[in-house]
């Protein structure tokens, strides 16, 4: 494949990607709180993604850098510090909400079967006769979960389960860094040793 190809491909890619999100940062609702405009904003990023066939796998890898990806962040990025976190904090927050969404977004759209299709491994009865075969008794007792249609309210509990994590930085809650699986937590400092 040229090189002039691969440049046309991603440059095509780029623009489907921007045009995925067209509308995305319209008309936000100023009236809410800093987070609950992050999670309106998830939401909208979602529904984007999810109107285009392979829509998140069309977007996912894409770094774009034109005017409504640009605002689109601006005010996730934009909510995140209204809502008191840092620069870096709501920086990476949106990383990790948009990372969140993408991924989502890929695998409910890989489990959407076309019509007249075979669900192959989509199928969620192969799914539950492998845990019922297997010695998997966790997965058995959530299986109901793991299977459930709303994909909705599993959207929703990810992403505010991600956005409590956010609120916890302004709380005052150890930061990833110094979370209790550094090799360094608990450990307790040593006196300086006195000379003489």
């Amino acid at each position: 494949m040229s090189p002039l190809r691969v440049e046309h491909d991603e440059a095509l890619l780029d623009a489907m990607a921007e045009a995925m999100l067209a509308g995305c940062a319209e008309s936000v609702p100023v009236a809410l709180s800093g987070m609950e405009r992050a999670a309106d904003m998830g939401e909208r990023l979602r529904r984007a993604l999810l109107a285009h066939r392979d829509g998140a796998r069309v977007f996912a890898g894409t770094y774009v850098a034109q005017d409504i990806t640009l605002r689109v962040s601006e005010v996730l990025i934009g909510a995140l510090s209204d809502a008191g976190l840092s620069p870096r904090a709501a920086a990476w927050g949106c990383w990790s909400i948009v990372y969140y969404v993408i991924g989502f977004a890929l695998e409910e759209q890989a489990l959407v079967v076309r019509p007249g299709a075979d669900p192959g491994k989509a199928d969620p009865a192969l799914f539950r006769e492998a845990v019922e075969r297997g010695a998997y008794p966790h997965l058995a007792a959530a299986l109901p979960h793991l299977l459930s249609a709303d994909t909705d309210a599993r959207f929703r509990y990810g992403l505010e389960l991600l956005l409590k994590g956010l609120e916890a930085e302004l709380e005052g809650a150890p930061r990833p860094r110094e979370s209790r699986s550094s090799p360094h937590a608990g450990a307790k400092k040593r006196a300086p040793r006195r000379s003489g």
